[in-house]
């Protein structure tokens, strides 16, 4: 028969020439296969160990390219840091719009981001790392770092910087106030000098108690005095949990204050402190006349 007529009865044909005709008594899978070679009894096995590790070197593909992505993502940690800064950031404006509004609320957020960036400069300032501030809604805001300085005059500055730039942040807004004649920005400007005239109360963690420990352990007590009536008359979780902290805190720095390497770090030169003096109470006269100025006297009407 020609070869022409085997590919036309369905033999395929193989470099131009026709396939081989099995041998007469032959069984299938014995002939030989034009570029393969004879046919051993280990092809089989041969074929069964490539379906097994056929799925182990794709797992590995896969591991590779994974290991790939998590180089670039640790490449790309100092974003994603930012990220979760500006994450938070969104998450507290959006809850303080649920009582303000989006306008005020985006405002008074970037006064806290303001405070507390005086604290993040500072720490660089004294040789700590700072982690950029993380907010929580409803609570403020938080810095990641190891320590608050070398010492209590150190933790003092560290304190103090976040009221000195926020005071600023919000003073910033009463000439706007001022050429606009618009209470909005009366009002935020008040927000702002609010809240860092409450976090100079003299208690720990609040910035008020950092600063007290350059000057006299003995303010947190009166720091405390002063928290407990305005719980009592002005209910609030959060002025709760300030106590609660602040209380636990105080009661161990007051007790670890004259051991050993705790003494050398509450030890201060009277100049100093007499400067963190003038500082702490400047600046709360300062936020006491803001608050006066830019207060804004609401009439509710007959209740």
């Amino acid at each position: 028969m020609e070869a022409s007529d085997r590919r036309e009865i369905g033999y395929p044909a193989y470099g131009g020439r026709p396939a081989p005709v099995p041998a007469a008594g032959s069984t299938p899978g014995s002939e030989e296969r034009i570029g393969e070679g004879p046919i051993h009894p280990g092809s089989g096995r041969r074929r069964g160990w490539r379906r097994l590790t056929a799925p182990l070197g794709a797992a590995a593909l896969v591991l590779l390219k994974l290991g790939a992505k998590l180089k670039a993502l640790l490449i790309l940690l100092p974003k994603l840091k930012f990220l979760a800064t500006s994450g938070t950031m969104v998450v507290s404006v959006a809850a303080y719009s649920l009582i303000w509004g989006w306008k005020f609320a985006l405002g008074f957020v970037l006064l806290i981001f303001v405070h507390e960036m005086g604290h993040v400069i500072q720490l660089r300032r004294e040789g700590v790392k700072a982690s950029a501030p993380m907010f929580i809604p409803f609570l403020g805001a938080v810095i990641a770092a190891k320590s608050l300085g070398r010492n209590a005059l150190a933790e003092a500055r560290v304190g103090l910087a976040g009221p000195v730039l926020g005071s600023a942040g919000a003073a910033a807004l009463v000439p706007i106030a001022l050429l606009t004649d618009s209470d909005f920005w009366k009002a935020l400007a008040f927000s702002g000098f609010l809240i860092n005239l409450f976090n100079m109360l003299p208690v720990v963690p609040l910035d008020g108690g950092r600063a007290m420990a350059a000057l006299s352990p003995w303010m947190w007590f009166v720091g405390f005095a002063l928290m407990i009536p305005l719980l009592v008359f002005f209910p609030n979780p959060i002025m709760l949990l300030i106590i609660l902290f602040g209380g636990m805190v105080t009661w161990r720095r007051w007790k670890e204050r004259k051991h050993g390497e705790n003494a050398d770090y509450y030890r201060v030169a009277p100049r100093d402190r007499v400067l963190v003096a003038l500082v702490y109470i400047g600046l709360i006269a300062l936020l006491a006349f803001g608050m006066t100025e830019t207060h804004i006297a609401r009439d509710f009407g007959d209740v």
